[in-house]
């Protein structure tokens, strides 16, 4: 561990991935590619201890993720925990299996906040790119957030494929109730990756989007915020990973393994630890996962000298192994990593509109079927490309 990170904080965010089970199969899931090797979950009790014991160390705020946490038929039963604990909960959603039912359910079980995905505005883009015949649930399930009293941040992952959709993005959210809208821009991470030729926007696409949603900021001042998280590829700069590798943040996988961001576990060489054999507490401040990048003393150059060290802290360690084959190098989204060639090449490819060297492949669960092209998904509608 470095002299700058010799005493982490606490864990302030406990993010709780339930499951990597999921009804949708998105273009752009950052579930891993190979989630379907990773089918062991935590039981019930085990999900109780570590909410227990990341509540003791400091935690605050729980995220409820997956997958689609709602398939786990104990969501209820931790969801109570965790308010017993005091935490403040968030259930991030497909909407998937939020019937009236399992709605009261968590309502009286303490939840206080509900973050939905729509995938688009309308119900053939929103279908096509989560692979499913949805949209008609998801605008149900929007209803009942709003029956039940909830905070509603409606979040939608933005890219190629809908990015020129904001106007009526916002409309729908707006129609909704919603108080928060994330128009999260896809980072190219897991099925985003694989998929990035045909989902990273081009920097026109950019300009207009960003330009589109301050309007709309103007305009619903005071009834409903609007986040726009661009892209890394398309930002002058990297930022911190999770606001610093290991310095508030914690997600815990289906299986159990503590990770200091939910992609984590692609890197090479690194000792996660899993809490069915060690305690919170110790997986935070003692792993090697947890303290091999936490501070500036691991850096090498250009990032040990630079000026902005402290303020990014080197950027995304995931995306320097992805772009750099080196998970202790720059963030090629920074101008001064010698890799930083394939993020310009990327945005050069997708401005001049270079058809992709592959069909658009679906998250599946199925191991032996890891990819499933777009021409045997329900097809594009017409009109979008």
């Amino acid at each position: 561990m470095s002299a700058t990170a010799a005493l982490p904080g606490p864990p302030l965010w406990l993010l709780a991935e339930l499951t990597y089970r999921c009804p949708l199969h998105c273009a752009f899931c950052y579930n891993p590619v190979d989630f379907a090797g990773h089918a062991d979950e935590l039981p019930t009790e085990d999900w109780l201890r570590v909410l227990r014991e990341a509540r003791e160390l400091g935690a605050v705020q729980c995220g409820f993720s997956g997958g689609e946490p709602l398939l786990r038929d104990d969501l209820e039963v931790l969801v109570a925990e965790a308010r017993r604990l005091g935490y403040y909960t968030n259930l991030l959603t497909s909407g998937v299996g939020l019937s009236e039912a399992r709605a009261a359910a968590l309502k009286a079980a303490g939840l206080d906040h509900v973050q939905l995905s729509f995938q688009d505005s309308t119900r053939e883009l929103n279908d096509f790119l989560s692979h499913t015949k949805t949209f008609d649930l998801k605008r149900k399930v929007a209803g009942l957030i709003k029956a039940n009293g909830w905070p509603m941040v409606l979040n939608v992952v933005i890219h190629r494929l809908n990015i020129d959709h904001i106007d009526r993005i916002v409309e729908m959210a707006e129609a909704m109730g919603a108080e928060y809208l994330e128009l999260a821009n896809t980072q190219y991470y897991a099925w985003a990756r694989e998929n990035r030729a045909h989902l990273l926007p081009t920097r026109e696409q950019m300009r207009k989007a960003e330009a589109a949603t301050e309007a709309w900021r103007r305009k619903l001042d005071g009834r409903m915020r609007i986040f726009f998280v661009a892209p890394d590829y398309h930002e002058a700069a990297p930022k911190k990973c999770v606001n610093g590798w290991g310095s508030m943040f914690m997600t815990v996988a289906p299986d159990g393994t503590a990770l200091p961001c939910h992609t984590a576990r692609m890197l090479p060489g690194l000792a996660f630890p899993n809490l069915r054999e060690t305690s919170v507490r110790s997986a935070w401040r003692d792993s090697e996962g947890f303290n091999r990048y936490r501070g500036t003393g691991w850096m090498k150059e250009p990032c040990s000298s630079c000026e902005h060290k402290e303020r990014d802290l080197g950027g995304c360690r995931c995306q320097a192994y992805m772009l750099a084959h080196d998970a202790a190098a720059a963030d090629p989204v920074c101008a001064k990593s010698p890799a930083h060639g394939e993020v310009l090449e990327a945005v050069r490819r997708a401005d001049a509109g270079e058809p992709p060297a592959q069909p658009l492949v679906f998250r599946d669960p199925k191991a032996s079927r890891r990819f499933v092209a777009a021409d045997d998904a329900l097809s594009l509608p017409q009109g979008h490309n």
